[in-house]
């Protein structure tokens, strides 16, 4: 029973930071203790590197649909805090269902606690809403399981990922032109300004080609990616209804705070690596990860060699590839932050791996290119 309830954890989390909130303590603290609890976890805690059997494979799936609901009530909620005076009938529902003076709780919030409440809300956005969106619109074949994943992606206004990142990123990963692979030295927020824009223009281009070879026209009701701003557009509806215009500028920011860390995710994730044109894509061109708080965390995100190997496993069928594929040193979360508050720091620490992969893993051709004269 553990092996399945270890992955209602994100959920849980989640569900916990809601109820916290509105009795007014302080996102700050629950920033700093998730924090130091995933990134002490992944460091002490030993490395997950077994492959576990299920019978039941729906409870699995259970664990990452329950984020659509969990998600929305909080969006909804953090977004009220940034919407000023709410009406009488609103303070009233809040108190009524929540058994919270929501007056009291959004008045004991400092500044620093507000933009601690924007960190962890965009956090958890990419926690339960990108990375099982990533994982369910994977699965093509799955009409329901690609309405949930493309809502769940809503949450970071993000459409474009269920189409680029699958028949894009996973066709051209380490090679110049991917925009989600970051060349040895690049500096992370040039890269993710660049891959923000990028993943957008090949996925709008993606999506055309697909339309022409079924003889209909790109700006149509069957354009996917029309399709997804529309799914954002009715979230930021949602939002003005309950919170007003306060309320939909807290849940944009909240949105592109959730697809910066995944674009900081796509920088860890293949950073330096290269690949020969015409080559197939083999485990030793991502970087995996093996440390348990943020398999649990990510829906085995982390085993990212495997997933590239065969993108259609589910992520309780992915393998650890102990042996065969390059280790990030740090767990997810430390590598986030180490990226993006300490780059140049984050830079020195990967151009040892990268020595490690041009001596251990690369073949002759990977070498020249990874290291022109």
């Amino acid at each position: 029973m553990l092996k399945y309830l270890k992955h209602y954890i994100p959920a849980f989390t989640a569900v916990v930071y809601f109820v916290y909130l509105t009795k007014g303590h302080s996102p700050t603290l629950f920033l700093t203790g998730f924090s130091v609890f995933l990134i002490v976890g992944d460091y002490l805690l030993p490395r997950d590197t077994k492959v576990q059997e299920f019978s039941y494979p729906s409870f699995l799936n259970l664990s990452i649909y329950i984020n659509l609901p969990i998600l929305f009530g909080l969006v909804l909620f953090v977004a009220s805090v940034f919407a000023g005076d709410l009406s009488l009938w609103q303070n009233a529902l809040f108190e009524s269902f929540l058994s919270t003076d929501f007056v009291h709780a959004n008045n004991s919030l400092n500044e620093l606690d507000k933009i601690s409440l924007v960190v962890q809300t965009s956090l958890l956005i990419g926690a339960l809403g990108t990375v099982p969106g990533h994982e369910l619109t994977h699965r093509v074949a799955s009409k329901f399981d690609m309405f949930m994943g493309n809502w769940l992606l809503a949450f970071s206004c993000d459409c474009t990922f269920a189409i680029e990142h699958v028949y894009g990123h996973h066709k051209n990963a380490c090679f110049p032109e991917d925009p989600a692979s970051a060349a040895r030295e690049e500096k992370i927020y040039p890269f993710i300004s660049k891959a923000i824009f990028n993943e957008h223009m090949d996925g709008w281009k993606i999506e055309k080609n697909r339309l022409e070879k079924i003889g209909t026209k790109s700006p149509s009701v069957h354009n996917r990616m029309i399709i997804g701003y529309l799914r954002s557009l009715i979230m930021a509806i949602l939002v003005f209804v309950v919170s007003g215009w306060g309320g939909v500028l807290c849940f944009m920011i909240c949105a592109l705070g959730a697809k910066v860390f995944l674009e900081a995710i796509n920088y860890i994730e293949h950073y330096g690596l290269v690949r020969e044109k015409g080559k197939r894509i083999h485990m030793r061109h991502s970087w995996n990860s093996n440390h348990f708080l943020s398999s649990i965390y990510l829906c085995n995100v982390t085993r990212h060699s495997d997933h590239h190997r065969l993108a259609r496993l589910k992520f309780w069928e992915l393998h650890p590839c102990p042996e065969n594929a390059p280790m990030t040193p740090y767990g997810y979360l430390s590598m986030l932050y180490l990226s993006l508050i300490f780059p140049y720091r984050y830079r020195k620490v990967m151009s040892k791996r990268l020595l490690e992969w041009d001596l251990n893993y690369a073949n002759t051709e990977e070498r020249k290119l990874a290291n022109p004269e």
